[in-house]
């Protein structure tokens, strides 16, 4: 034990030499989620706050037409912008003045009128309640089209959502009209009502969660946790380069000279850089709780959650010391560790979801996110902060974890004795 104590100080003395790349240790990651949180944040506050601009061309200028006027003005999301020029609407769209246009045909509404009541017309005649005397004939009449514009950078998952709900409200305008022309042929009497054009099933948001109070997810929620498991994996670069340092140095040569294993040596260097690992997760928090609010962003609610955020934090500090010995251990230069390092990291975390969710990844990108020891760790994360489950349900996770530092740190260990065996 006294051993482990001593390299411990040893790589304690080290690490506090260079107060330089301590504090670039500690303050890099919190602006990182600083900068992150704040621009995520905004994005949402603009896209709920300020309505998109889209450009309305009327054609029809009819009742369809205004009906489609006026659902798309009640909505909260979009702000009209007339214009009667189709080429100028297009070319508008196309270099991204607007995000999207709608184009509204010409005798929409006549033409829905008018095939409307023909199957109205034909409905009744089959029952008996019109005059088969005189036979019906029949327009042909070519489907209209609502034309929408979108420009070439707009996500789909925007283009989908629009298309929904312009789908949605044709096709309401379209039962509507239906309902209408069976009353006009049905009754003489206007005020009467025979059909209820009411919606009869709707979707109602319920939270899952047990709790008296619902958690909704907001970016401080989800940014806390994503990038401070970059930080914490983030610190396998200084200790990889620290390994390495030694190596050239000749230190290790010394080390090995005393009675001391190097399993000894590398607790050392996993007490120091773990403490390390908790104490940016220590200061992320305070950064959440305290400063965010300051800054107009959500505040991070962590009452009541906090054994359980540093258990995680813990085995994930575990997981990024182990990747470090292991890199440290294999590595011949700094040229070797240091770009390794970093690469490596950025691909954990867009493997692990940290940019971008993992159910958005290509199948065979989701399979490789469950092997990310980032994505064990912010399911962890997310089970603790929104889905306020208990330690047997982020056990499995944190068990992963655990076993990810001991494989690494076992193979490091192996691969030095060989190495180094006469």
């Amino acid at each position: 034990m006294h051993k482990l104590w001593a390299s411990t100080y040893k790589e304690f003395l080290l690490l506090t030499r260079d107060l330089g790349g301590l504090a670039v240790l500690f303050l890099m990651p919190l602006l990182l989620v600083i900068t992150i949180t704040v621009i995520q944040d905004n994005t949402f506050k603009s896209i709920q706050a300020a309505k998109i601009p889209v450009l309305l061309l009327d054609k029809d200028k009819g009742s369809v037409a205004q009906n489609i006027r006026e659902n798309l003005a009640a909505s909260e999301l979009f702000e009209l912008v007339n214009n009667d020029n189709e080429q100028e609407v297009q070319e508008l769209v196309r270099k991204g003045t607007y995000k999207m246009a709608i184009v509204i045909p010409e005798n929409l509404t006549k033409d829905l009128n008018l095939k409307v009541e023909e199957n109205v017309e034909g409905i009744l005649a089959k029952f008996g309640m019109e005059d088969e005397s005189i036979p019906m004939v029949k327009t042909k009449l070519q489907p209209k089209v609502v034309k929408l514009y979108f420009d070439p950078a707009t996500q789909q998952s925007f283009k989908g959502s629009v298309r929904s709900n312009i789908n949605q409200m044709i096709a309401k305008i379209e039962s509507q009209t239906i309902y209408k022309a069976f009353q006009e042929q049905l009754t003489e009497d206007d005020s009467e009502v025979l059909f209820d054009t009411d919606h009869f099933i709707s979707f109602k948001e319920i939270d899952p969660s047990d709790g008296t109070k619902p958690i909704t997810p907001n970016s401080t929620q989800h940014n806390i946790p994503a990038w401070t498991l970059f930080a914490i994996f983030f610190i396998m670069l200084p200790l990889g380069i620290n390994m390495v340092k030694e190596k050239n140095q000749g230190t290790f040569v010394r080390l090995r000279t005393n009675p001391v294993s190097y399993a000894t040596v590398l607790g050392g260097k996993t007490l120091v850089f773990l403490s390390v690992a908790l104490v940016q997760f220590a200061l992320m928090l305070l950064v959440g709780v305290y400063l965010f609010p300051t800054l107009g962003l959500p505040q991070l609610e962590v009452a009541g959650r906090l054994p359980m955020l540093f258990t995680v934090a813990f085995f994930a500090g575990l997981a990024a010391v182990g990747l470090g010995l292991l890199l440290g251990t294999m590595a011949k230069t700094q040229e070797q560790s240091a770009p390794f390092a970093a690469t490596f990291v950025v691909i954990l975390a867009a493997v692990g979801g940290v940019w971008v969710p993992v159910f958005a990844m290509p199948k065979i990108m989701q399979s490789l996110s469950q092997l990310s020891p980032m994505n064990w760790g912010l399911n962890a994360f997310y089970d603790v902060f929104l889905r306020d489950v208990g330690f047997i349900e982020i056990l499995p996770k944190i068990t992963l974890l655990a076993l990810f530092f001991m494989a690494t740190t076992l193979i490091a260990i192996v691969y030095n004795k060989r190495k180094n065996a006469v």
